[in-house]
């Protein structure tokens, strides 16, 4: 049953916004319309109010798998508010739906431009990058769209972020070291977190995977800049089977350092166990050309391969 509706477009985007956490879409994509509608009637401009109403309908049909009409609402929302963050991730998912990578790698690499911390759009350019080398070839960049250089002023405009882009962070309660980019840490910290990362090791051969991740995010919150410590936490997260959250970790790992061969193991391991076979074996023969005659991934190999047939 459609909520009553409230006569002014705020009351409007309440009731589809309350519509929508109902999971009642079709309901909250009328109501989001009828506040277009009314919001467009008054002739006065209000871009931003616009550009949400655009943005929130396009959730809407992106939860309902209409893609095309999320990817055209994201962008009206765009040409409204130019590299707003929800717009560009929404339309980034509708095209990766459709299989257009190109252009989804693009809008996700722009949100990235804006904040490098947004996880949705990390593991999103993880996905394109290994669609794109495997229907484009090595030469994959060549052929992209050329992707907007976001100007300092939008970054700065989207610096206080909405928390639900960094939910991996508040749930392993990771302590900021900077509110500012490009922060060298002190000797100090750096020796902590060395500390606290040997401490998450002890923790592991005792076999008490949840402390141990405590400590390695402890020790990330001093220094972020150890790739092992990364892809030791990713190790709590397979025995614990928490295989989303080590594949991120892993991915972590390897932006630090791309030969880090446990974290390209560790990974495999996890897209095997989340059945995404194709990313798996990807991440092993990376390995295997570092490693070529690594037993455990030539038998993590076989068994992904069974696995397909």
């Amino acid at each position: 049953m459609v909520p009553k509706l409230a006569d002014s477009v705020d009351g409007l985007r309440a009731a589809g916004n309350q519509s929508f956490r109902n999971g009642q879409f079709a309901e909250a994509t009328v109501l989001y319309s009828r506040a277009l509608r009314m919001l467009q009637a008054q002739g006065c401009s209000n871009p931003e109010e616009e550009s949400i109403l655009f943005s929130n309908r396009a959730a809407c049909h992106l939860k309902d798998g209409n893609c095309r009409d999320c990817i055209k609402d994201c962008t009206s929302a765009l040409a409204l508010m130019p590299f707003s963050m929800k717009p560009l991730l929404r339309r980034a998912s509708a095209y990766e739906a459709l299989e257009k990578y190109p252009l989804a790698y693009v809008d996700y690499r722009t949100v990235l431009q804006i904040d490098d911390r947004v996880a949705s759009a990390l593991d999103g350019i993880s996905r394109m990058t290994r669609a794109l080398v495997d229907s484009l070839g090595p030469e994959w960049r060549l052929k992209l769209p050329s992707i907007p250089l976001v100007p300092v002023t939008a970054q700065k405009r989207w610096d206080s972020v909405p928390l639900e882009y960094h939910k991996e962070k508040a749930k392993r309660k990771f302590r900021e070291t900077t509110t500012s980019k490009g922060r060298v840490s002190s000797a100090g910290d750096v020796e902590r977190a060395r500390v606290l990362k040997e401490e998450g090791n002890e923790l592991v051969k005792k076999g008490n995977h949840k402390k141990a991740i405590e400590k390695y995010s402890e020790s990330l919150s001093f220094s972020d800049m150890e790739s092992a410590t990364y892809s030791n936490r990713a190790l709590c997260h397979l025995a614990l089977k928490q295989y989303k959250e080590a594949v991120r970790d892993c991915t972590e790992a390897l932006r630090r350092d791309g030969k880090n061969v446990k974290a390209l193991y560790r990974r495999a391991q996890a897209y095997k166990a989340l059945k995404d076979y194709k990313s798996s074996l990807a991440d092993i023969s990376s390995l295997l050309q570092l490693e070529p005659r690594n037993g455990p991934a030539r038998r993590l190999q076989q068994e992904v391969k069974q696995s397909l047939n």
